[in-house]
């Protein structure tokens, strides 16, 4: 027959235990969303042999007493509220920034982000077919402050802000450039306008061929030479641009859906030049045929604020994001980021909103 400590053990066992459960962040590479679990240990206590049947009373009434209290001390520590420190989200300490969410936010543990994952090196999809690259991995890092994962989405860059605003995703993060055109609605690409949450820099650049065999040094040298750009991006508004100087000496636009397809045409020969943004054009210089296909000529032109686009709707979103860019600015991961990815002349000292002009 049990003894009185032992029945106690067992009704301790009986009660109820939680768990807490969180949305973990992908390693460097996304698309492998994981759960953690944490298992809180259960209390156990071994019975002892009595040596003699003539224990006093007393005797059992304390052993009782000190179980009893053991135990409850030890069920106490079984809840949401006796988290450990070994938890990646959802404590203060792991997760600082992620009371700022909204709480249908925090409570999906999932921030959808709308992207057109074709622009190496900020979003591309590797050798895995996941999406890397400077965009994703400053994606992880806000995470990992906001205790929520972020899930990329692929699709058209023009497409971006409407799906958004149509509620497909709740941000846009693809090296979109913010500007008061964007901000407003004013462009075919931004319907319904969006506010953004500055996070890198970046101006647009001319990509060549290897050896620059039309001696482009300029803007002014596209004249009259077949030239891409990307629908719907500041690059395609910087040709268009360009192009009203040449007069009768017309540039032959390719206008293409991916940036990927105007690198095509230019290594097809197909294009004389493209114009790209800036990290795109030097990562192209420095990776493509192993160094030896391309090359980026002239200055960087008109850098200006990439920007997180945020429903102008969901302001506590977009405040939230605002504090994580900053947070992670602040304690180095943002840094670290850039410095993988030879982004450093992109980084910025301080999360701005609606910066752009």
């Amino acid at each position: 027959m049990p003894g009185p400590l032992n029945g106690l053990v067992r009704m301790a066992r009986c009660r109820k235990q939680t768990r807490s459960r969180h949305s973990k962040m992908s390693a460097v590479r996304p698309g492998n969303s994981t759960l953690t679990r944490r298992r809180t240990p259960i209390m156990t206590a071994s019975t002892t042999r009595r040596k003699t049947a003539a224990k006093s009373r007393t005797a059992a009434v304390c052993a009782i007493a000190v179980a009893g209290a053991m135990l409850l001390t030890a069920c106490g520590d079984q809840t949401d509220n006796g988290a450990s420190e070994s938890e990646t989200k959802g404590t203060a300490s792991a997760a600082p920034l992620a009371d700022k969410l909204p709480k249908e936010i925090r409570d999906k543990g999932v921030i959808k982000v709308g992207s057109d994952i074709a622009y190496a090196p900020m979003e591309f999809m590797d050798e895995g077919n996941k999406p890397a690259g400077v965009d994703i991995d400053i994606a992880k890092a806000l995470g990992k402050v906001l205790g929520v994962e972020f899930q990329f989405e692929n699709s058209t860059f023009d497409q971006l802000v409407l799906g958004m605003n149509n509620g497909r995703t709740d941000i846009v993060m693809s090296s979109m450039t913010d500007t008061k055109e964007r901000q407003q609605g004013a462009t075919e690409d931004a319907k319904g306008g969006a506010d953004f949450v500055n996070y890198f820099k970046a101006g647009s650049a001319i990509l060549v061929q290897k050896g620059n065999p039309k001696q482009v040094t300029t803007l002014d040298d596209l004249c009259g030479l077949t030239v891409a750009a990307q629908r719907g991006t500041a690059n395609e508004a910087l040709l268009k641009e360009t192009q009203k100087k040449c007069g009768s000496d017309k540039i032959k636009e390719f206008i293409s859906d991916q940036d990927t397809d105007s690198i095509t045409q230019l290594q097809t020969k197909r294009a004389d030049a493209v114009i790209t943004d800036f990290p795109v054009a030097l990562y192209n210089e420095l990776n493509a045929g192993g160094g030896k296909l391309f090359e980026v000529v002239g200055e960087q032109i008109d850098a200006a604020p990439y920007g997180i686009a945020v429903s102008k709707k969901n302001t506590q979103l977009r405040d939230a994001l605002q504090a994580a860019v900053q947070k992670i600015i602040d304690d180095g991961s943002y840094g670290e980021v850039l410095k993988e990815w030879k982004a450093e002349s992109g980084a910025i000292e301080k999360a701005t909103i609606n910066a752009g002009k």
